[in-house]
């Protein structure tokens, strides 16, 4: 309850601050410090330390789960308020605006990872869309930024119908909104409660680009101002599957012999789609949006098991997934050239910089002594938990081979290519705090259990 509060009331003082503050970086700067006042007390309540109490009947339970994945978020935010806050800048002149927007987006988060109630989730989901509508379009001199922001839009809200409309379903046969009273039987389920439940599952199948219902995703993440898609494709993403996973543990897990083999169905074509594509890619900023699809594909995994490695694995890969992905877009948004051949030497002009790329890439492969791996490993162990279809597990191993070469293009071009990659002024903090998302990556890739031990604390 802590973070769900001071998050709105945080993103209230940013759209003030744009009026009191005529200093750029005053505007940044105290977004960045409230910030990290989010993410202190979130720990506080993970403590025992909860400053608001209100009843919320039920609808809301601010549980471990919730509360760690809670944690997650929020220092990867910061993270990348640090890195990449400047740059947005860039975008538009209502500066303020994009921060307030972000809040507001953290403050939906925090309702998605800790909801009791459909009704709830329904909120939560809206809440951190919205905003997202008039991020992806924020760049109003682009016609891809306008064009991406209107599909996005029109698509979002044709699968928010969906989603109203299994909700009502389920309500109509169950009577209630409470998850925990939806998943009790004292009969065959009725057809309109299956009918209510797959309308669900699509929904939030497009909320994570999951196949087929992904098109939106490539277009939306290429036209989107990179700054933002770096926010959209990481933090949003992983909130979405949180609110996927409790969902259909808390509320549709007696059912699950009903809609296993849809959602392994589901998993198949998203790893095959996003990385047989992303290998076809020239740009990297599209290749990162055909690799998150993929990414997806792996996290459908902890959906599909529904057993205690995935939800460790799926915080796990939160924290793998997020760290490295910002700060391969907080690289890419310095560069000029978003192309492969734009990465050409670029070794040779900030070694440290390609480095540490080098890093997140290695981890979003998959290779060992990085949290990806282990990601991964987990995904895959919770999949071999069920004891059923080997063979998606399999198939997970090779499209994990596949993704190797075309993150591999990237670490090529920076270090066995010749060429003259734009020379990139980035400050000292942007370095360091580059090396500490690098250090986190291979941390938790060594000691996994400095995050998941806190799950059990």
């Amino acid at each position: 309850m802590n973070a769900l509060l001071l998050s709105a009331v945080l993103g209230v003082i940013m759209m003030f601050s744009g009026i009191m503050l005529k200093q750029k970086s005053s505007v940044r700067n105290i977004a960045i410090a409230g910030m990290g006042l989010l993410l202190l007390v979130n720990i506080l309540e993970m403590n025992g330390a909860v400053f608001f109490k209100i009843d919320v009947r039920g609808m809301i339970v601010f549980d471990r789960f919730a509360l760690l994945f809670d944690t997650i978020v929020f220092i990867s935010t910061l993270l990348y308020l640090i890195l990449s806050a400047r740059d947005m800048e860039k975008v538009g002149i209502h500066y303020a605006d994009f921060f307030a927007l972000i809040f507001f987006i953290l403050c939906g988060i925090t309702l998605t990872s800790s909801f009791k109630s459909l009704l709830i989730l329904f909120l939560g989901i809206e809440i951190i869309s919205i905003p997202l509508y008039i991020l992806t379009g924020s760049d109003k001199r682009n016609l891809k930024s306008n064009e991406a922001s209107l599909k996005y839009f029109l698509l979002g809200a044709f699968s928010t119908g969906l989603m109203l409309m299994g909700i009502a379903l389920i309500y109509g046969t169950k009577g209630s909104f409470d998850t925990i009273k939806l998943n009790t039987f004292t009969q065959a389920p009725d057809l309109l409660l299956i009918a209510g439940m797959t309308l669900l599952l699509f929904s939030m199948s497009f909320k994570v680009s999951a196949a087929p219902f992904h098109f939106w995703t490539p277009d939306v993440y290429d036209g989107a101002p990179t700054v933002f898609t770096s926010f959209m494709a990481t933090i949003v993403k992983a909130a979405v599957f949180i609110a996927f996973i409790r969902l259909f543990d808390e509320a549709f897990g007696l059912l699950q012999s009903q809609w296993q083999l849809l959602v392994a169905i589901i998993t198949v074509a998203t790893l095959i789609i996003g990385n047989i594509t992303a290998v076809f890619q020239q740009s990297v900023k599209r290749m990162l949006a055909y690799s998150s699809i993929a990414q997806a594909g792996f996290m459908m995994l902890s959906l599909y098991a529904m057993n205690t490695d995935a939800k460790e694995g799926l915080l796990l890969y939160t924290a793998a997934y997020s760290l490295a992905t910002i700060g391969i877009f907080a690289v890419l948004i310095k560069m000029s050239d978003y192309t492969f051949d734009g990465f050409n030497g670029f070794a040779r002009q900030q070694p440290l910089l390609a480095a540490t790329t080098t890093i997140f890439l290695l981890s979003l492969a998959g290779i060992p002594l990085t949290a990806g791996f282990l990601a991964k490993f987990y995904m895959l162990k919770a999949a071999l938990g069920t004891g059923k279809h080997l063979w998606l597990v399999i198939f997970a191993v090779l499209m994990a081979a596949v993704s190797v070469y075309y993150y591999f293009r990237v670490i090529q071009a920076m270090y066995f290519k010749e060429g003259n990659a734009p020379l990139v002024h980035v400050t000292p903090v942007f370095k360091w705090t580059m090396i500490v998302l690098a250090a986190l990556v291979i941390l938790l890739g060594i000691f996994p259990n400095l995050l998941l031990n806190w799950y059990y604390f």
